[in-house]
């Protein structure tokens, strides 16, 4: 496999966001408009106060951890993800895009700055140490070249080669649009398992991001669905 085909895939993808987001633009007779979408392509970097983040960690260490290392398999890891996916994430639950029995709780209390300050202490944070991963597995496989039989994308195409996600450019200028795809890597298999399902289903649906991965997860079988989540949790 080249290096295009990873970014053909990228590009591939965002057209079909745009579609699907311009096609879900409500009518001049409707009444009551849709839900928004956050188109996060052209997303400006998040900064933040990491020390200010750090004095609020308190409510979030006990799920995941004084390190960003979650306690339990259901919880994502959040050390090492990139401030701007994180700050997207907390501002969903704050708004109520993505709903969890705990987090929407916590986040409601959360100002904007407690967000970016927040997401910028994790991203700070070493993430969980890599392991090894089986590189002839079916999981390997479809996150390094996908299935293009099925039209099942290389999931390496916006989450990176190495699994770390993206490496945003240190600067003000937009980034580029996978800049806020998050970290695969090492995060348990029970949550990849649980976020991949709640794609496929359109629970996850707040903004541009998802819209790629319901047209991914609609692709994967439940067996894909293991194969990946078991070859991340173990790389």
């Amino acid at each position: 496999m080249t290096h295009r085909t990873p970014l053909l895939w990228v590009c591939l993808l965002m057209s079909t966001v745009v579609l699907d987001v311009a096609a879900e633009a409500p009518a001049a007779s409707t009444s009551a408009a849709p839900p928004s979408v956050q188109d996060l392509r052209r997303m400006h970097p998040i900064s933040g106060d990491a020390k200010a983040g750090a004095a609020k960690t308190a409510v979030c260490l006990a799920c995941h951890g004084p390190q960003g290392v979650a306690i339990a398999p259901n919880f994502p890891h959040l050390a090492g993800q990139s401030a701007s996916y994180l700050y997207v994430q907390l501002k969903e639950f704050h708004d109520g895009q993505r709903k969890d029995p705990v987090m929407t709780g916590q986040a409601a209390t959360l100002t904007d700055d407690d967000m970016r300050n927040l997401a910028s202490y994790y991203a700070t944070l070493p993430p969980k140490p890599a392991g090894k991963g089986d590189a002839s597995s079916r999981g390997a496989q479809l996150y390094r070249a996908g299935d293009p039989a099925r039209g099942i994308p290389p999931c390496q195409a916006c989450h990176g080669p190495a699994g770390l996600g993206p490496q945003p450019h240190p600067s003000a200028a937009p980034q580029p649009p996978w800049a806020t795809f998050p970290h695969l890597r090492g995060q348990s298999g029970l949550y990849l398992t649980k976020q991949l399902g709640d794609f496929k289903r359109g629970t996850r649906a707040g903004n541009s991001n998802a819209r790629v991965m319901h047209g991914v997860a609609q692709t994967l079988s439940d067996d894909d669905i293991q194969a990946l989540s078991a070859y991340l949790s173990s790389w």
